[in-house]
């Protein structure tokens, strides 16, 4: 693919004449359902530890609001920033589709400055699921910011279990007692965050023996559905209920077999859905979150709780964690394996699941990237295949839309193949060029000794296989290409590999990172420019007339350069 300035730059001269036209992404859509939000963003006091610090909220809340909404509904929110610095939101794995102008990250959006406001507005078209939402700016999600986007199917689209009695959303994840702030300037001098503090559930945390309020409260022979997301800064979270087991149905936005486990690894961003069947003696129980493949263990619980019950306080006796060291990762490799798309279930749409028979398709290309740490003069940064990204002040697609491309940013410094030269590194902008509609493989190569979680911003791919080593052409072999999970995310255990696969049929610039947010902040993280040749609504939305512009765009008129 060539450069898309150059592509654009011809569209730009002939549309400088061209009114600026309405939004388009509403085009077509009136027939489907809008929610409007109005959410103001501050500061204020928080404990999730027990230690009162400075947090980030929406709407006087931690966490903050849900978005409860269906299938192909259109949302809008209305955000304002009353914080003292610009900030972003993000729609986690929301595929935006044809319309990366509202992913929410620093090479797609200006930020939003203090003291204003901006309205996003997108289209959860074809999906259904449980999706975390969460700032992207300045380290803001270590202090908050952060809520669950729900998307439930169509009434007319039947679900793969029946309707629970309620259902109850779980943010969880590793935190620090310091701020954002003291974060960021750790960061930016050089060094490590380190270590968190603790685990939070929902904003808070407690010891066996505490009294705290119930995380829910469950009538006897009935049945919940948990929405549990990961919302931590870096570690994996392993969650259990005292007494119960848990039936797996759903996993960022696919149905799933139902299987049904003792305990669930979910890794930093990942949600999931579980069912829980209240069974048991009526009583107390303890919800058990603790961290995992690091060297001290954290945990939290918080009590779940029997209407009526009788039977007393939960047992200190605390369902065990999996096993840790090369015994864990294997543990976890074999729940990863577990984990598999229903074929039979509806999705968003009447047609099966399994109906995308992504196995049957060639590769067109294959992308192999390697995470690495490096010190650059003096100072701590984590590179994808020798480059470590660099946020601008022009965000990346704004750039390339107005054909500035070559001011901003060089397209490719990321090669397909990892650079053997482990110590070089590179830090810029980071585009990759992909084909529009290719069919690609990505295989993610972890050589350190820590687990990473990776995410992509417009789609959901296919987790075909996980396996310690280091990758070639044989491990096909060992895919599953039948039936593994649609998701937006993947782990990747220490001295491992994992491969996905996805077709790229989302025209937009979409960002590939790290969902460890000390690691995404210091580069390890790219941008796919995915370009349709047609250059045509039916593919991508233009840039929407309220759009904020800055860098080297700041003034530009708003041009309306597709048709």
């Amino acid at each position: 693919m060539g450069s898309c300035s150059r592509a654009r730059a011809g569209a730009g001269a002939q549309c400088m004449t061209m009114m600026v036209v309405a939004v388009c992404v509403w085009v077509g859509r009136a027939e489907d359902p809008y929610h409007f939000f109005e959410w103001h963003v501050s500061y204020g006091t928080i404990s999730p530890l027990g230690v009162p610090q400075q947090g980030i909220l929406i709407n006087n809340k931690f966490p903050g609001p849900e978005i409860n909404c269906t299938s192909n509904n259109n949302i809008v929110v209305n955000v304002f920033n009353k914080l003292d610095e610009p900030f972003l939101l993000t729609w986690g794995g929301i595929q935006q589709r044809k319309n990366s102008w509202q992913d929410g990250t620093s090479g797609t959006m200006c930020p939003i400055p203090p003291g204003h406001n901006y309205t996003y507005r997108f289209q959860v078209k074809d999906q259904i699921g449980s999706y975390l939402y969460f700032p992207t700016t300045a380290l803001h999600r270590a202090s908050g910011g952060m809520g669950m986007l729900k998307v439930h199917s169509r009434e007319l689209i039947p679900v793969p279990f029946d309707n629970p009695a309620s259902e109850h959303v779980i943010l969880l994840g590793d935190w620090y007692n310091r701020g954002h702030k003291t974060l960021r300037r750790t960061l930016d001098s050089g060094r490590s965050i380190g270590k968190p503090d603790g685990i939070q559930i929902n904003g808070k945390s407690a010891k066996v023996g505490s009294d705290a309020d119930p995380l829910l409260t469950m009538e006897a022979g009935k049945t919940y559905r948990l929405r549990v997301c990961n919302a931590g800064m870096r570690l994996t979270i392993n969650f259990r209920i005292q007494g119960h087991s848990m039936k797996l149905v759903e996993m960022e936005g696919s149905h799933t077999v139902q299987n049904s486990y003792d305990s669930m690894d979910i890794h930093v961003g990942q949600c999931m859905s579980v069912l829980i069947t209240a069974k048991q003696t009526p009583k107390d129980y303890y919800f058990v979150a603790s961290t995992r493949f690091f060297k001290q263990v954290l945990t939290s619980v918080a009590t779940i709780r029997y209407a009526g019950g009788n039977g007393g306080p939960p047992s200190p006796d605390l369902p065990p964690p999996p096993p840790e060291s090369s015994l864990g990762i294997a543990w976890s490799i074999n729940q990863f394996r577990s984990f598999r798309w229903n074929l039979t279930a509806s999705a968003a749409r009447p047609n099966p699941q399994g109906s995308y028979h992504y196995g049957k398709i060639n590769i067109t290309r294959t992308i192999r990237l390697a995470n690495s740490r490096h010190v650059v003069d003096g100072k701590l940064r984590f590179a994808v295949n020798g480059v470590s990204h660099v946020d601008g002040e022009t965000p990346l697609k704004l750039a390339e839309y107005y054909g500035m491309a070559d001011k901003v940013f060089q397209y490719d410094l990321v090669k397909d193949e990892p650079d053997n030269n482990v110590n070089k590194v590179v830090l810029a902008a980071s585009v990759k060029n992909a084909t529009f509609r290719n069919f690609v493989e990505i295989i993610f190569e972890n050589q350190e000794k820590t687990i990473q979680t990776w995410h992509l911003d417009g789609y959901s791919f296919f987790a075909v296989g996980i396996e310690p080593g280091r990758w070639s052409i044989s491990k096909r072999k060992n895919y599953n290409l039948l039936d593994a999970i649609s998701r937006h995310s993947i782990q990747v255990y220490p001295n491992s590999w994992a491969a996905v696969m996805t077709t790229l049929d989302n025209a937009g610039m979409w960002n590939l990172r790290s969902d460890m947010r000390e690691r995404a902040y210091l580069g390890q993280q790219l941008y796919l420019s995915v370009i349709s040749p047609e250059h045509s609504l039916r593919d991508e939305y233009n840039l929407p007339p309220t759009q904020l512009l800055c860098g080297v765009v700041k003034g530009k008129p708003n041009l309306a350069l597709y048709t």
